[in-house]
């Protein structure tokens, strides 16, 4: 399949005319599938309604048909014809949260594809905040499922070459809106219970949404790997955004980080290291690749998955990496590393 690609620059885009956003919409109507930015990472749309599309989607990722995707939309009216009803702390979210990196979780219709829900009776439905996004999605005329337009379970991408790299060739069209800015998924929460559950921490933080409804819980199969879990949410079954090289989180200091490159080396493997500005200077390994600052959690957040992925661009056979306090975006961050690690942790005595 021939791959086309689109450059749309987001501080230009005035409308959903866009010649490209016209192109790009008519192949989603065709039940193709297309690339595109959001906020958080760039999503792989195709028409929720449609059976056909939606199983390009999962051919193309490779991903997991039990694992359910979450339906992208560009008003309000889309939300009413895809949920059965809006209870009022949906509402509230709604609100405060909407267009950005916020899913919410409602208690389905039955007009979308059977693909999209995993067999749930739950959809999962955002509105980015993103101008490409949302004119792709206004001119196309239809609510986008949109997983990560990657390979299943390797890093998510936020630069238009990522979708490249893994999927030139396997879809339809990349619309490359430039680097996206959150530079992780969004934030997932359960609202179709009293009080509602964060599925998948992500860009907007438990203290932020508190702020907004009181309340709220975490689902504990987010402290574990449960493989007997049937996913409620994406990104909480499966190991996800995995380098090639196994990786490893260390909770320690730095000197201990530096025992575990050391022992390592002396094995005879090539070992990489993610770091932070606080740390690099003090660590020595064959690769070490700095992913932000301790002091603005927001910038590892941000630089994240491109770190994860240069280390593909390495020959090396281990990655250690650091670990970050749970709070605040540093929750978001850990349950991503975690799960490409798989939950490997190394502690100091």
């Amino acid at each position: 399949m021939n791959t086309i690609q689109w450059t749309v620059d987001k501080n230009e885009l005035k409308s959903s005319s866009y010649p490209h956003i016209q192109q790009a919409a008519s192949l989603l109507q065709q039940d193709e599938v297309v690339a595109f930015p959001t906020e958080t990472v760039y999503g792989l749309g195709a028409n929720a309604y449609s059976d056909k599309a939606v199983t390009k989607i999962f051919q193309a990722k490779g991903r997991p048909s039990d694992n359910p995707l979450i339906v992208h939309i560009s008003n309000k009216k889309q939300l009413t014809e895809l949920v059965d009803n809006i209870p009022a702390h949906a509402e509230k979210l709604m609100d405060k949260c909407w267009p950005g990196p916020l899913t919410i979780i409602f208690s389905k219709k039955n007009n979308v594809s059977q693909y999209v829900t995993a067999g749930l009776d739950t959809i999962a439905i955002r509105m980015p905040d993103h101008p490409v996004a949302l004119a792709l999605i206004e001119e196309s005329g239809l609510p986008l499922a949109a997983p990560s337009a990657n390979l299943s379970g390797k890093p998510s991408p936020t630069t238009a070459k990522h979708v490249v790299d893994d999927l030139d060739g396997k879809i339809a069209g990349i619309v490359d809106g430039g680097q996206t800015g959150v530079g992780l998924e969004s934030t997932v929460v359960d609202c179709t219970t009293e009080i509602p559950i964060i599925l998948r921490p992500g860009g907007i933080t438990k203290e932020q949404l508190e702020q907004v409804v009181g309340e709220v819980a975490v689902d504990p199969a987010l402290a574990s790997e449960n493989i007997e879990l049937k996913p409620k949410s994406p990104g909480m079954k499966y190991t996800h955004y995995a380098p090639i090289a196994p990786l490893y989180m260390v909770e320690g200091d730095v000197d201990y980080l530096q025992h575990l490159v050391d022992k390592s080396r002396s094995e005879g493997k090539i070992v990489g290291v993610l770091s932070t500005e606080e740390h690099i200077a003090r660590l020595s390994a064959d690769v070490v690749l700095s992913v932000g600052t301790r002091t603005d959690l927001a910038t590892v957040a941000v630089n994240l998955y491109e770190k994860l992925r240069q280390f593909n661009e390495t020959n090396v056979d281990i990655i250690y990496s650091e670990s970050f306090p749970a709070v605040g975006v540093g929750a978001a961050i850990m349950n991503r590393l975690n799960k490409a690690a798989g939950y490997k942790v190394l502690k100091s005595e």
